[in-house]
């Protein structure tokens, strides 16, 4: 199983979200999504994070939250386990200047609008939770190619 990690960084009311238009046969091109990847070899969660986050956005997260695992299972891709992160920011500049990102294009979203954006169906489901600062999230999606055909979560 793969593993990954997802971050959604908040500055004030907004949060970074990375839209996939830049990489060449990416499973994710034309949806945002938050900032991350996959594992490297012997790296914990919050080390991943920290290496993603950074080489995605030049940011260096000092504050942090776990907020749970999402499990991908698919008939066409590999399943996935993603360690989903949310971080809080005050990089005064960072909003001004937003550095280029090989993945896509950075930029700040209102809060209130995310949901609203072209993104995986399943994403909508943790993101709900995210942003209502669930920090126990263990759910799983399984998707028949790019349509989402069930969900299973704990529940509380």
């Amino acid at each position: 199983m793969i593993k990954s990690t997802l971050c959604y960084i908040r500055k004030d009311d907004e949060y970074l979200l990375l839209f996939r238009d830049k990489k060449k046969n990416d499973v994710n091109e034309g949806k945002w999504v938050g900032v991350g990847g996959k594992f490297c070899e012997n790296e914990s969660a919050d080390e991943c994070l920290l290496r993603e986050v950074k080489e995605e956005t030049g940011l260096t997260l000092s504050r942090y939250t776990f907020h749970g695992i999402v499990y991908f299972h698919s008939d066409k891709w590999d399943d996935e386990a993603m360690y989903l992160y949310s971080a809080d920011t005050d990089d005064e500049e960072l909003k001004d200047l937003l550095p280029e990102c090989p993945e896509g294009t950075l930029k700040f979203v209102p809060g209130d609008e995310i949901l609203t954006l072209p993104m995986w169906e399943g994403d909508r489901y943790f993101l709900e939770e995210l942003l209502a600062g669930k920090t126990d999230i263990d759910m799983h999606l399984y998707y028949r190619g790019d349509t989402l055909v069930r969900t299973e979560k704990k529940e509380d």
